[in-house]
């Protein structure tokens, strides 16, 4: 018998909504503001089958310096995509931002808006 369930993913940033609803449009799943938590400090976006990711309010943010290790990344997400160029266009409308550093060809690397690298990987 498992000792827990459920595992979270929880990204630290300086706007949890506004991190919240760049992947609930990135993945479309739904951005749930908790009434219990001081508005802006804790927020969480949900697929149907229960995955979710959660984002927390950190006063002073510094975002992960990469692929310098000054400010390491720790975790990043990979999501797959059909279509590179396609997902591409569309994550940069959504207010992400290339990385210069693009060290595969079936993959690109991002930052989110708070910072954090992710990852389009064609599947």
């Amino acid at each position: 018998m498992a000792i827990a369930r459920n595992p979270t993913t929880v990204l630290d940033c300086p706007d949890p909504v506004a991190l919240a609803t760049f992947y609930g449009a990135l993945l479309e799943w739904k951005v749930n503001l908790h009434e219990d938590q001081p508005y802006g400090n804790w927020t969480d976006v949900s697929d149907v089958t229960g995955r979710r990711y959660c984002f927390q309010h950190v006063e002073n943010y510094t975002p992960p310096v990469w692929p310098d290790q000054d400010v390491p990344q720790q975790m990043h997400i990979d999501v797959d995509v059909d279509d590179l160029d396609e997902a591409e266009a569309a994550v940069l409308a959504l207010g992400a931002t290339k990385h210069a550093y693009q060290p595969g060809e079936t993959f690109r690397v991002f930052l989110d808006p708070a910072g954090h690298p992710f990852c389009l990987c064609r599947d």
